[in-house]
């Protein structure tokens, strides 16, 4: 039986390592992002489809899925990577651009996760995967936007698992404590023994997906062995 997953936020590093694993895994994997033109080699090498979304859009995500419906790929799988960065003090912070960060972090994390409830409650099983980030655990100076967006997530999660768990529907909060390998940011970026590689933590993604549900994770921190708790 043919397996369906969706990413949204798709992108290089570790959406493209999810991308890549599941395929090698029996899944038919769609692929969302603003720029959907960006993601095709990625689509070439792995067999699978892009969609234009914007998450942080209401329509826009409900567009999605039900483009994803018509094509017979309703996901049973939702992975959601997205999130907003502004910098800055709080008194200097624009408050436009904070409130777009939040709609992209957390907002549209709620809009996928209240589509995919939709169709996975009636099936009475599917699994939601969320990357979160040490900010959901601890707020850092001049960073205001990205922990209220980051904490709101894991609220999200929490509630949604008490909810959904019960009805057959894994969800799984990630706290990415570091940041992720990618050699074409450079330095401070590039030294593997101080970031996560990607492909490592799409493993552990994948095994949460395949958890028994006599033991599903809510929650998973990732770190490299040189973090400091």
């Amino acid at each position: 039986m043919t397996r369906n997953a969706l990413i949204v936020g798709a992108g290089a590093g570790l959406s493209a390592s999810l991308a890549r694993l599941f395929a090698g895994n029996g899944y038919d994997v769609a692929l969302a992002a603003r720029d959907p033109g960006k993601l095709a080699d990625l689509c070439a090498e792995t067999g699978a489809k892009a969609h234009a979304c914007d998450a942080s859009e209401t329509d826009s995500v409900a567009a999605l899925f039900e483009a994803l419906d018509k094509d017979g790929a309703t996901p049973d799988l939702v992975v959601y990577n997205p999130s907003g960065r502004v910098r800055g003090p709080v008194a200097e912070l624009d408050p436009a651009a904070v409130h777009a960060a939040l709609d992209v972090t957390a907002f549209g994390a709620f809009l996928v996760a209240r589509e995919a409830a939709k169709r996975m409650e009636p099936k009475g099983e599917g699994t939601m995967l969320f990357t979160g980030a040490s900010a959901g655990i601890k707020g850092f100076a001049q960073s205001a936007p990205f922990a209220m967006g980051k904490f709101a997530l894991r609220g999200l999660c929490q509630s949604l698992a008490r909810e959904l768990h019960p009805k057959g529907i894994h969800v799984v909060h990630f706290v990415i404590d570091g940041a992720i390998h990618n050699p074409a940011r450079g330095a401070p970026h590039d030294d593997p023994e101080k970031t996560l590689h990607p492909d490592a933590i799409a493993e552990t993604y994948l095994a949460m997906a395949n958890q028994h549900r006599s033991a599903w994770t809510n929650e998973v921190e990732l770190r490299p062995h040189v973090e400091r708790f």
